[in-house]
């Protein structure tokens, strides 16, 4: 999952990719580079951000679709937002996926419509919301907790028909950096859910602590936990660059295949 925020405080590319021809290009770029579909989002979630009404979220992101899918048809567009009204615009508009930080906590209509619209849904875990979450974020224990909210959401899915379902364990969100590596240390856990997992740690702060670099040199590191999560059976990876992941996945979907490969004596 190639991002693609067109917003001007995102916490890497804000600013970069406002005009239509930088979307365009950026789009491309990330669809040549191996990206299965791209994000878009119009209201920045990194933490202490401001929340964005909806009629500007609205006036960011589709336009942006449009443009992207006049130029290239064929783009899978996954709709980053907490709002149902932005959600079924973009759907609209041409949009295949809605990707949601809140897992429909921030609008209680949200459930409601995307089983309406029949779409494939991510729920990302977030305690708190992106203006306060890491104000002290705490659990009694953050893997048995994460997991017991997420099943908790599917229960919910479930009774409203969404059945295509992406699951989030929201790596940054309401978690201290101790808590991002348990949940990665134990990312199989959530597997028992049944759905497939997104894993989004790209050039976060969680990679720029331990390694003490700054977000412009956090792709070492962050490829460096794209292999462990995708190892861990992560089945999709939201990242900034692109061919990276891509050969990520190509290296670790090798080593599987090797495992599986019976051993014979030299």
């Amino acid at each position: 999952m190639g991002v693609l925020n067109v917003t001007a405080d995102s916490f890497y590319d804000g600013g970069k990719f406002i005009e239509d021809e930088e979307v365009v290009l950026q789009t491309k770029r990330m669809l040549d580079e191996g990206a299965t579909f791209i994000d878009i989002g119009g209201a920045s979630s990194r933490p202490g951000s401001d929340p964005v009404s909806t009629k500007e979220e609205i006036k960011r992101v589709i336009p942006a679709i449009s443009t992207i899918l006049k130029s290239l048809p064929k783009a899978v567009i996954s709709i980053d937002t907490t709002s149902s009204l932005v959600a079924e615009k973009a759907i609209e508009s041409g949009a295949a996926i809605v990707n949601d930080i809140s897992a429909g906590r921030a609008d209680k209509w949200m459930l409601e419509t995307i089983a309406s619209l029949g779409v494939p849904y991510i729920a990302m875990h977030m305690q708190g919301n992106p203006k306060t979450m890491q104000n002290n974020p705490t659990y009694q224990n953050v893997v048995g907790d994460v997991f017991a909210d997420l099943k908790k959401f599917c229960n919910r899915a479930s009774q409203l028909g969404i059945d295509q379902l992406i699951l989030d364990p929201g790596f940054g969100f309401g978690k201290t950096l101790s808590h991002n590596y348990q949940l990665l240390n134990q990312l199989e856990k959530f597997h028992s859910l049944g759905f497939p997992l997104l894993v989004g740690v790209s050039r976060k702060s969680m990679i720029q602590k331990i390694l003490d670099v700054d977000v412009e040199n956090a792709l070492n590191g962050s490829t460096a936990i794209h292999t462990i999560a995708a190892q861990k059976g992560a089945s999709i990876l939201r990242v900034h660059d692109v061919k990276e992941a891509v050969q990520v996945f190509q290296l670790v979907n090798y080593l599987n295949q090797q495992g599986s490969t019976p051993k014979t004596l030299a």
